[in-house]
Order: C-alpha cells, then structure tokens, then sequence
C-alpha cells in the first residue's frame, strides 16, 4: 500500500546536511557524557568521600537508564514525532546536567546521573531517525552514518581530554555545567532546522509496551548491578545467588512477553537475521572494550603513575585521533563495499591494542601506551559505521527510531558492562598492585576486538537477508 504522504521531505543537499550537522551536535553531548566523568571519578570520590564501588555507579547509574530507555524513547519518537521528542530529551538532559553539578552529596549525584539517562535516551535512537529520514539516498544515508559514527565516536574519545582540561582549571562539577550551552545551542538550531517527522505507521496509533519495558529495565539494572555489587558481598553469596537468579527469570519473562505481543518492544524475530544480531553483539563488544580502556587508563594513570587529570586526558588523544579520522573513511568504505571490511579492520586494530598492554605494569613506557591507544582508536573509528548501518538497514525505514535505539541500547549495554567487569577487576588494589590486577581486562579487550571477525564473517549474508523487513501489522 503506497503511503499517501512521502516519508522522507523534499530536502536540498545543504539542507540534509545542516540536519545532519545538529543531529550530530546532540550526540556529541550523549557520548562526551558517556566518558567525560571517567577522567574526573578519582576527583569526584575525593570531593564526595566515595569509593570504587560508588564511583562505578555515578557512572552506569547514566549508561544503564540510557540502555533500558532507549527503546521505548525510540518508540514514543515514532509514533508522536521525532523533532518533539528530540527537543524534550534535550531539556530533560539539560536539566539533570545542572542537577549533577549542584550534587551536595553521592546519592544526589547518581540520581540525577540516571536522570541523565533519561534524557539523552530521547537523542540517541531520535538523531540517528532524522538522519536516515533525511537521507534516502542509500549511499548519501551511508556516508552520512559515517559522519554521524565519526562524531559520536570522536566525542566518546574526546571525553577524557575535555574531562582532564575542566578539572584541571574548574574542579569536577564543571564537566556538567558545560552541558548548558550546548543544549540551549542544540534547541535552538533543531527548532530552526529540524523537519517534522514520524513513522508512518504511527497513524494506526501503537501502543507502548509498558510490561516489556520493565522487564528490560529489570535485566539490564540486575545483570550490570550483580557485575558492580559482586566484589562486595560475594560472588556465592545468598545476595549475589539472588540477583543471578532475578536477572534469569526477568530475562525468560521478557523473551516470553515480547514473543506474545502483537507490537512487542523489541522484536525478538529479527534476532533471527545474521546481520541484524551480529550487529547488536558486535556494538556491545565495541563498546564494552571502549570502557575498559578508558576507566582502567584513569585508574592507572592517576593512581599508579600519579599523573593529573589533564595528562591523563591528553593520554587518549592517539584514541580521539584514530577514532576521528577513521570513522568517515568506515563509513565510505561501508557505502562502496560494505561493511566487512571496515569491520574486518575494527576487528585487527583493537585486538592488537588490547594485546600490547597484557603485561602492563607501573613502569610501561609512554610510547607503549599510546601506541595501543591509537591502535583501538583506529579500530573504534572503523567499527561504528558498519554495526550502525548493518542494523538500520535490517529494519523498515518506518521503525528508524526503533532500529537506531536498538543498536544503541546494546551499545549502552556495553558501556555498562565495561565499566562494572573494569571496575570489578581493581577494586581494593593497592596502587602499587593496579597494573597487574588490570591485566585481565587488556585481555578482555583483545577479547572484543576479536570477536568483530566474526561480526564481519556474519556481515556476508544473501540479498534478502540485507532487504528491509515488512512492517507487520
């Protein structure tokens, strides 16, 4: 049946990529937030009196309400309008920001951390809609990812450099409050520039899936908490048995409710695809090496080598640099050849950076270090596009923000697993010690970058496989 109304607007090129350009300048501020704070965290426990464990939670207490969120946001987008919703997930960002640097206490700080979450949840999935609204040219739409995965993946990179340079001049609480103008700016321009959108099926009204909802909420917050809560109270502990056991059932629960649901959160079929789930799993095991590297480098470097909060940001420039400069060519080579080479490459790069710091210890030379630094860099640079534009095009143009929130939960999955496996792996450790209580996580990041062979291997599926999916009624 032929939609009565075209579902992409009749954009000129500067036009497409003035939205674009906005749309990127949101997520710049989801992903500098996602890493800005790692940089401070020794800052912030000192300023707070907190400890690893805590700290770790002023950090995933954002990127686990982000994960759990980021469907439904998505949904809500579809169905009552991008550019709203866009714009509302901007102000309630903008707000917790200023919540977070006012926090007089830990638990103020986490709270409105996850109040974050919540709004930038209404960016991610929203940003990546607009843009492959805007874009219906396939080839444009790829290159365009690119971008997008350029500067998202720049401002996860640049998060330490900003971090360390605010600190160093400011003091913790201003990692926050530079969030204001650069929302006032974003709600600006979106209003400008930003056309009305929706999916088309939104006319047939559907419904939210609430009982979905909580369950994914319940086993992403139970199954990070168990990782973070783990070293405290015991591995085997009846604590510990407990919330294994809550995230089983939660996760049965939410397999069985969604497979029932005529319009389900997440449709679990298109699971079924190579394409589609490689892309998921391939964006968690990005995302959880990314983290790894970032949390495990502040400790290191701030606590071991007693560098400043600046020299540690600087440290992940090499990182920035590969991520930058890399992820726009990901992009091309996804748009001319498809996404398994760039994924082939993602896949050497941050393997061969997490293995050159598997011996890592308090002496490890500089060059070393940011030698596997620009390796991962590089690797992330090459990762982003081709996940992102494998998992969009799995899905039908009308559920874009569904497509877009999907990838990105499992990327905010993988943030969140990073931070509490990184966390988890040096807490209690001495200083002296954190070098070789860190090693495992080199190896976990190895780990990752290698599994991103097999995404490319997957990415290598017949025509119909790669066609977009029917919408069902």
């Amino acid at each position: 049946m032929q939609h009565r109304n075209p579902p992409h607007p009749l954009l000129s090129a500067r036009r497409r990529w003035t939205v674009l350009a906005v749309c990127c300048l949101s997520m710049f501020l989801v992903g500098l937030d996602t890493t800005i704070v790692n940089v401070g965290l020794p800052a912030i426990g000192q300023g707070l009196g907190v400890g690893t464990r805590g700290l770790e939670w002023t950090v995933d207490a954002y990127t686990l309400v982000l994960a759990a969120c980021l469907i439904s946001s998505g949904a809500l987008a579809d169905r009552f309008g991008r550019r709203q919703v866009f714009q509302l997930g901007l102000t309630v960002f903008g707000v917790a920001s200023l919540a977070c640097a006012i926090a007089p206490s830990a638990g103020v700080l986490i709270v409105a951390r996850a109040a974050q979450g919540i709004g930038a949840s209404m960016l991610s999935p929203v940003a990546l809609a607009i843009v492959v609204n805007a874009m219906p040219d396939p080839r444009e739409r790829a290159q365009a990812i690119g971008v997008w995965a350029a500067v998202f993946g720049l401002s996860m990179a640049a998060g330490p450099v900003t971090g360390g340079a605010l600190i160093e001049a400011f003091g913790w609480r201003s990692v926050f409050w530079i969030n204001a103008p650069v929302v006032v700016a974003a709600l600006v321009l979106s209003a400008i520039f930003v056309p009305r959108s929706r999916a088309q099926e939104a006319q047939r009204a559907r419904r939210l899936d609430l009982p979905g909802q909580a369950l994914l909420a319940v086993v992403i917050g139970v199954s990070v908490g168990a990782l973070i809560e783990g070293p405290r109270i015991g591995w085997t502990s009846p604590a510990a048995l407990t919330m294994y056991a809550l995230a089983a059932a939660a996760t049965a629960a939410f397999v069985r409710v969604e497979s029932r649901r005529p319009e389900p959160l997440m449709d679990l079929r298109l699971f079924r695809r190579p394409a589609f789930s490689s892309a998921a799993l391939g964006a968690v095991a990005v995302f959880t090496a990314l983290n790894v590297v970032l949390l495990l480098n502040t400790l290191y470097l701030q606590h071991t080598r007693g560098w400043t909060p600046l020299a540690t940001g600087l440290a992940t420039l090499p990182l920035a640099v590969g991520a930058t400069v890399c992820a726009p060519l990901s992009g091309q080579l996804v748009g001319r050849l498809g996404p398994r080479l760039p994924l082939a490459l993602a896949a050497g790069f941050i393997t061969a950076g997490g293995l050159c710091l598997v011996g890592l210890d308090r002496d490890t030379s500089v060059f070393l270090l940011l030698t596997a630094y620009l390796l991962i860099g590089t690797g992330f640079g090459f990762a982003n596009a081709p996940i992102t534009n494998t998992a969009v095009s799995g899905l039908p143009p009308s559920r874009a923000g569904v497509a877009g929130a999907i990838t990105s939960t499992a990327r905010q999955l993988g943030s969140a697993l990073g931070i509490a496996v990184a966390g988890g792996l040096v807490t209690g450790a001495a200083p002296s010690e954190l070098a070789r209580a860190s090693r495992p996580g080199w190896l976990l990041v190895a780990a990752c970058g290698a599994s991103l062979f097999l995404v490319a291997h997957a990415s290598r599926q017949r025509k119909k496989d790669t066609e977009p999916a029917q919408d069902t009624p």
